[in-house]
Parts: structure tokens; sequence; C-alpha cells
């Protein structure tokens, strides 16, 4: 009652291969992107045509809670 599945060796070579290639294409890929277009990690360039003298609104203060350690 059960079903068997079979599954031929050489496929499972070529989806090994197969996986070993993406792997290696991607990671190269991701390499030249990192060399031709590197992350930077800081404020925004503002769009041309702005006004390159205004500033970014200041962040607002932090918000703690009240200790409540004089209700004791």
């Amino acid at each position: 009652m059960g079903m068997v599945v079979v599954i031929s060796l050489p496929l499972i070579f070529f989806c090994i291969i197969l996986g070993f290639g993406c792997y290696f294409l991607g990671r190269a890929k991701g390499r030249q992107d990192v060399r031709t277009n590197a992350q930077v990690f800081g404020v925004p360039t503002p769009p041309p045509g702005s006004e390159a003298t205004a500033s970014y609104p200041s962040p607002p203060p932090p918000h703690f809670k009240p200790d409540n350690s004089d209700k004791v």
C-alpha cells in the first residue's frame, strides 16, 4: 500500500552540482557588487535642487520610564 519513489543517481548528482554552481556564482556576483557599489553608512545626501543649508531635524530626546523608587 506504500509508494516507492525512485530518484536516479544522475539526478542527485545534477542537483548537487547545480547547488554548488549557484552558490559560487552568487558569491562571485555579490563580491563584484561590493567592489563596484560599496555601501555607505551615514547621513543621506539631500536631493539635487534642494537647499544645501537645510539641516535634518534633531531626533527626539530619549524617553525613560519613571523610576518610582521615591514612592516605596
